[in-house]
């Protein structure tokens, strides 16, 4: 009897050592795109290409070995803009568009902006395994969005179903896959004394699992081969043991870990990278060496990228904010942009809070934002502003929206007996 026991639990060692084993040997499949999902999807595309500038020249790519992943580090309509007419480089001339093949909307949109037959200068100065140049054998795909900021779902599915259907065009593996910050090199700065990844961020926040892609390469065969140097904190991200990801209330704020460098790469010094200092003030790039000094920057200074249009250089006075054009929400809230207690003021009249809101790339210019505030309160006839604010009714933190779309901080208003009936009322939280 005591044989039997014996062998059957022998048995039942054996059956689970077995199913363990085969856990582990069987990759998982995931669910594949069906004909019919490629299809509705390639219907979807949005023909943009009308929109390239012509005088950019078209060129037939000989071979296509890679699929390239960027975050564009602006909202949609700067976006294909930029993409399409063409961008204003550090020197001071403008390129002539044709930066890439497809740009992904925050909502999943998807637009085609230039035939994916034609070469599209989105890589620059580029280099994986030997090769240089990637623009010239690539495809580029833009994800509307920052690479300190999440790619949104509907991004994912988006790009993975176009991926999908490039994958099949050129036979290409997961592999082919990478991302701009992967393929793109700098040449010797201050911080590097030779050739080096890391000249971009672009797209480091890409999770490949999300679009349906395997594992990236295992290590950097350019540094392997020590035709460059490498860039730690991409290093971690792509090829360390735990993976690091991109954080939306870190990634982009100067601290001891975080410089300038790697944040904004070969666009540090640029005039298009602006930094916030924790008072509020200003400075683009070409100004911090003569007036600040690399070495004397605040921390929790905030990183703006690509700012094209002219900045003026002041503090910010007030707690009313507007977005001027080529800013975001992210630069005039840092990590609060998205919370409850932050609250839109839309050109149309309509009043979001940030917790409410999801396509931040579509988010009007001249919108208006106060943050740390609670409300609205409206004015009745049997509630005054006293009623409501207490003694700090007349303070220059309380927030008068009047319905006229106008807003006034409470130090602002001279007679409050006229305050038309509907006008709203924001408090500070401390």
């Amino acid at each position: 009897m005591n044989g039997f026991k014996k062998f059957d639990d022998y048995r039942i060692k054996f059956v689970v050592s077995l199913f363990v084993i085969l856990f582990f040997l069987i990759p998982s499949v995931s669910t594949a795109a069906t004909k019919a999902d490629l299809a509705k999807f390639q219907r979807s595309i949005v023909d943009y290409r009308r929109q390239l500038n012509p005088r950019f020249k078209k060129i037939r790519r000989a071979k296509t070995s890679y699929i390239i992943v960027h975050t564009s580090e602006l909202g949609l309509n700067s976006t294909l803009r930029v993409i399409s007419k063409g961008k204003r480089l550090p020197s001071g001339r403008r390129t002539r568009g044709g930066h890439t093949h497809y740009v992904i909307a925050r909502d999943g949109r998807t637009y085609r902006m230039l035939d994916r037959r034609y070469q599209a200068d989105h890589a620059g100065r580029s280099m994986w395994n030997g090769e240089t140049n990637i623009s010239k054998i690539s495809i580029g795909i833009e994800l509307v969005g920052n690479h300190y900021n999440p790619i949104t779902r509907d991004q994912y599915r988006s790009i993975g179903l176009l991926i999908d259907i490039l994958q099949g065009v050129y036979k290409l593996s997961d592999r082919a896959v990478l991302t701009h910050s992967q393929v793109a090199y700098g040449y010797p700065n201050r911080w590097f004394k030779k050739n080096h990844r890391g000249r971009k961020r672009c797209a480091k926040n890409f999770i490949r699992s999300k679009a349906g892609l395997g594992p990236t390469w295992a290590y950097d065969p350019d540094v392997r081969a020590r035709r460059l140097s490498a860039d730690p904190q991409l290093a971690d991200v792509f090829y360390g043991r735990q993976k690091l990801r991109a954080k939306a209330d870190e990634a982009n704020i100067i601290s001891k870990s975080n410089t300038a460098w790697s944040i904004a790469g070969e666009d540090y010094d640029q005039r298009i990278t602006v930094y916030k200092f924790p008072n509020g003030r200003l400075y683009t790039g070409d100004q911090i060496s003569d007036k600040i000094g690399w070495n004397r920057i605040p921390a929790n200074t905030i990183v703006l990228l690509n700012q094209e249009t002219a900045i003026e250089v002041k503090r910010d006075k007030g707690p009313i904010k507007t977005i001027p054009v080529g800013r975001s929400a992210w630069s005039l809230a840092g990590k609060a942009y998205n919370r409850k207690t932050t609250i839109y003021f839309l050109p149309s009249g309509r009043i979001k809070h940030g917790s409410t809101i999801s396509n931040w790339a579509d988010l009007p210019v001249r919108t208006k934002i106060i943050i740390g505030y609670r409300g609205p309160f409206k004015i009745k006839k049997d509630r005054s502003a006293y009623h409501i604010a207490g003694v700090k009714f007349r303070d220059r933190k309380t927030i008068y929206y009047l319905p006229t779309q106008k807003l006034l901080a409470g130090n602002n208003i001279k007679n409050f007996s006229k305050l038309p009936r509907g006008t709203l009322i924001f408090l500070p939280i401390s």
